[in-house]
């Protein structure tokens, strides 16, 4: 074999190499932990929950982001393996239930799992690696958005605050980094707090200001005063 030849086979093994590492590895630049206000849900839901709603902020989802461009999503088609979160199911249906339909916790997280959690990779490993980081973040690290309102005396009373307020009762529990806020209409006049994001680098090493939120004009966009 020619010196041409062997340069074109390992030419076609480098791009082959670098196409199978490449499926493994999506771009993202930093990750979104979305936590959501379970009456603000409900009550901006079509469909009414199934149970009464805790007044509390528990997980939406872990989710790789971009600060420009799409976010990655169904990155693979590696379903969640349910038969293995053993001792983890307790924790994680108090801190991330499906607030619609609490019959049906296991097809939440799998819906998040393969949306979100398979885009990942590498700082999310597997699938029991992406519940173990929520739990590990929410409870461990502290990221729990009523917890860190409550220290602030913010209570969920179901009344009308400055959304500024809350976003500096944030920032003490985040260095000072600015969270994200998605908000709904409940009455012509009244707009609930639905969603917090807090947000962190690609490594989930530290918080980062969150890049953006709903624009104005948006049916998500919160207004100075919300009600939480």
């Amino acid at each position: 074999m020619g010196l041409t030849g062997m340069i074109y086979i390992f030419t076609m093994v480098f791009s082959l190499i670098v196409l199978i590492l490449s499926s493994y590895t999506v771009g993202y630049d930093y990750f979104q932990f979305t936590q959501q206000y379970q009456p603000a849900v409900c009550n901006s839901n079509p469909t009414p929950c199934n149970d009464p709603a805790d007044k509390l902020f528990t997980v939406h989802g872990l989710w790789p982001s971009n600060k420009n461009g799409p976010d990655p999503e169904k990155c693979k088609t590696t379903a969640l393996n349910s038969q293995k979160i053993g001792n983890m199911t307790a924790q994680l249906e108090i801190i991330w239930p499906n607030v619609l339909n609490r019959s049906d916790h296991v097809g939440f997280w799998e819906k998040e799992w393969i949306k979100h959690g398979t885009c990942g990779y590498p700082t999310i490993k597997d699938d029991m690696h992406y519940l173990q980081t929520v739990i590990r973040m929410y409870i461990t690290q502290k990221q729990n958005v009523s917890a860190i309102l409550s220290k602030a005396t913010i209570q969920p009373n179901g009344t009308n605050r400055p959304l500024v307020d809350i976003e500096n009762a944030i920032r003490r529990g985040t260095n000072n980094t600015k969270p994200k806020f998605k908000c709904q209409k409940n009455t012509r006049t009244t707009t609930e707090l639905v969603e917090v994001t807090l947000c962190s680098d690609r490594d989930l090493k530290k918080f980062i200001n969150c890049p953006h939120g709903p624009p104005h004009g948006s049916r998500f966009f919160c207004p100075s005063s919300v009600q939480y």
